[in-house]
């Protein structure tokens, strides 16, 4: 739901009952991931994608009858040889999906307007709903802000709100959403009730740094990817909003005194594109200490070289340097500025989702991959 929360609050402002259907679980081949949601309004307007096209019309009728009674549902949809063609999943997946009724007398319309809305804003937030135990528990929603009491609950049992009010808040803490079990008497043991944990929070970073066409071109791929996009040059003729509109921001200053002066995080990304020594050593001495998620350079595999013997002259040790992505990209023969900017993009999604980079035509490995779960495994009881 939080994925399409931007769309969604609109609908609220307006007034509008809506349903959503939200892909609480995946088996197999399925093309979306838990989180990802379809809503419909009373009007029959659609927003958002929950299979990228398999069972949308199926779920899009579940959305409609889901305003007309107020009911939540939740419903299984995989391939079978009956109806692949209908509304299965003919890439052989099966996902469930939770339809939920937001409505004008939904009693939990207000903490579903409150995490849209927080979601909307760019606020850091998480959402947990029963996605599978107890019917009279089923799609009651959970609101979690990284600090101060949660809102909302499943209703008499304040112990098990805690709980996944908890849980929930380590989840948002890494930026994750995925499906986690609790207990249904809230201390993690029992019959286990299974929670979906939506998370929304700021977009993370990608800072560009050489204001030169090539940057022109990967600021443009950075906002396409969801990033909040920062471009800096010390060279204020070049660094100019005329040259770089789609920027979130645009810093005049040299790369190494803004990165020591910037907020950054095991999310962000940076691409150094000066490949000029007096900028790009002393900001690369940094950045590779810099607990950040992708640091690439472009330059010649001469200008590389050259550039790691500088590095290690300022101390920079091999272990360090073994975190440079340079020459930055992926071979895919690029020459223009466009087919540049795919390159590196395509390495920084590569690094962040676990790729390995080559053609899918061919491979034998998995096409969407599981990433391990970034919270601490130890989980502790409630008192």
């Amino acid at each position: 739901m939080l994925d399409i929360a931007e769309e969604l609050n609109r609908w609220v402002e307006q007034g509008r009952d809506f349903a959503v259907a939200t892909v609480v679980a995946i088996s197999g081949s399925a093309p979306r991931q838990p989180g990802a949601a379809l809503a419909v309004d009373g009007d029959g307007t659609a927003i958002g994608s929950v299979s990228g096209g398999c069972v949308e019309g199926a779920v899009y009728e579940l959305c409609r009858g889901a305003i007309e009674d107020g009911e939540t549902v939740l419903e299984r949809f995989g391939y079978s040889d009956d109806d692949a063609f209908a509304v299965g999943l003919t890439c052989g997946g099966i996902i469930d999906i939770l339809v939920t009724p937001v409505r004008a007398d939904s009693p939990d319309r207000a903490v579903f307007e409150a995490a849209i809305a927080a979601a909307a804003a760019g606020s850091p937030a998480a959402m947990a709903r029963i996605a599978a135990g107890p019917a009279e528990l089923v799609g009651r929603p959970v609101l979690v802000r990284p600090e101060g009491a949660h809102e909302g609950g499943l209703g008499g049992n304040p112990e098990l709100d805690r709980t996944i009010a908890e849980e929930a808040r380590a989840m948002l803490d890494a930026g994750r959403t995925g499906v986690l079990e609790v207990g249904a008497d809230g201390r993690l043991c029992g019959e286990p009730l299974k929670v979906l944990v939506e998370s929304s929070v700021p977009a993370p970073r990608m800072i560009v740094f050489g204001a030169i066409d090539f940057a022109a071109a990967l600021v443009r791929v950075g906002k396409f990817l969801g990033y909040h996009v920062t471009l800096c040059d010390a060279r204020p003729v070049f660094a100019t909003k005329a040259r770089f509109p789609e920027a979130d921001e645009i810093v005049v200053d040299w790369p190494h005194r803004y990165l020591e002066s910037t907020d950054v995080d095991g999310r962000t990304v940076l691409c150094v594109l000066t490949h000029d020594a007096k900028f790009d050593v002393p900001l690369l001495e940094l950045a590779l200490r810099l607990p950040v998620a992708y640091v690439g350079a472009m330059g010649s595999r001469r200008t590389h070289d050259d550039r790691n013997k500088r590095l290690r002259a300022v101390g920079v040790t091999d272990l360090e340097l073994g975190r440079l992505r340079s020459p930055i990209g992926l071979d895919l023969g690029a020459r223009t500025p466009e087919e540049t900017a795919i390159s590196i993009a395509a390495e920084i999604v590569a690094n962040r989702r676990g790729g390995s980079g080559i053609a899918l035509t061919g491979a034998h490995s998995p096409i969407h991959r599981e990433l391990p779960d970034p919270r601490p495994t130890r989980r502790p009881a409630v008192a």
